[in-house]
């Protein structure tokens, strides 16, 4: 075997390696977990599948949550792409959520979930 041909097979064997034990492996239903995994993500975005809603309209809505939880919220799934926050300038600003695309393409996968609960976890 030449020089060239045993560096080629180091390579290949490298690349079909598969590690006993591996540290971590990509998996997409973490990654969208990451996204609206939070404890409150899915009544925001519940809220926000309506329609337009400013802060205090959500508050309202989502009694139980805290205003430092629900800026966290919205603060996130705005860093991952899936609302828009519009602020107005009016005094006091005005400031506004609303889904984008992104976050409308979670709609029918929550429809999904709601009614896999409903069937399953009525007796719970």
């Amino acid at each position: 075997m030449s020089m060239l041909e045993s560096e080629q097979s180091k390579k290949s064997n490298l690349q079909n390696y598969i590690p006993k034990k591996p540290e971590r492996i990509a998996c997409s239903i973490e990654k969208a977990l990451d996204v609206i995994g939070g404890k409150w993500s899915f009544l925001v975005l519940k809220e926000l599948f309506d329609g337009t809603k400013r802060f205090g309209e959500l508050q309202r809505k989502i009694k139980s949550i805290s205003p430092k939880s629900l800026t966290d919220t919205l603060r996130h799934l705005e860093e991952y792409g899936v609302l828009e926050r519009t602020a107005y300038p009016t005094v006091p600003v005005t400031v506004e959520y609303k889904l984008t695309p992104k976050g409308e393409d979670l709609h029918q996968m929550l429809k999904e979930m709601k009614l896999w609960a409903a069937k399953w976890c009525s007796d719970v």
